[in-house]
């Protein structure tokens, strides 16, 4: 029987959520080796006994102390060049977490902070491992999902205005959207949305339709991305 090195699993994750308009990655600075004091996506070794899901969300809990997303999870993809770790042959599989705004993360374990971090700011900073890489899939997945999926309300609390669905692609995706056009296409696209029956205050004091998220899979037609 041909011999085969060991190596170990992971799971890093790719959180996202809307703050203050803006789509924020959570992101934790190492306080362990390697790469102490960088900052990183929260993430783990997976147990001997643990599936891949429940990882995750261990690990989440753990980093942050954040509970269990109440959400939307999924797995991005996996990863395992060599040399991405410098302990040794680690691969990851690294899941995408939309979720809506929550308080400030509480950082635990080997993190020594937790912090909810604005894209648009992350400038050249350089994330740990091929961290950098997995985060900008996991940006791709997210604004791509938006297009023919439900998933922007996963930004948005239980019951939501339009208008704060249109916060969600307009922040996401860095554009500005016709407010009239897409109210017209949310409302128009079947199983998108569901009236709750009672409005809100919106802008100037002017009631806002509150609805919830429809019973849709997909959305036909889709929220085609402008180009920018």
């Amino acid at each position: 029987m041909a011999e085969y090195p060991p190596f170990a699993v992971t799971v890093d994750l790719v959180v996202l959520t809307v703050r203050a308009d803006e789509l924020a990655v959570l992101l934790v600075r190492r306080g362990v080796p390697p790469y102490e004091g960088a900052w990183a996506l929260p993430g783990g070794f997976v147990g001997a006994d643990e599936d891949l899901p429940d990882a995750a969300v261990r690990e989440l809990a753990e980093e942050t102390g954040l509970p269990e997303p109440a959400g939307h999870l999924e797995q991005l993809g996996t990863y395992g060049r060599p040399g991405r770790d410098p302990r040794g042959r680690v691969v990851t599989v690294a899941w995408l977490a939309l979720l809506p705004d929550l308080p400030a993360p509480v950082a635990g374990t080997d993190a020594a902070a937790a912090e909810w971090v604005p894209v648009a700011g992350l400038g050249r900073r350089r994330l740990a491992f091929d961290h950098d890489r997995i985060l900008a899939d996991g940006l791709e997945r997210a604004r791509a999902k938006l297009e023919y999926t439900p998933l922007a309300t996963a930004f948005c609390p239980a019951e939501f205005t339009v208008a704060q669905l249109r916060t969600v692609y307009e922040t996401v995706w860095g554009t500005h959207l016709d407010p009239r056009n897409f109210h017209r296409k949310v409302t128009g696209t079947p199983g998108f949305v569901t009236p709750v029956g009672r409005s809100t205050e919106g802008d100037r004091g002017r009631p806002a339709q509150l609805f919830r998220r429809g019973p849709a899979t997909l959305l036909h037609p889709p929220m085609l991305r402008q180009q920018r």
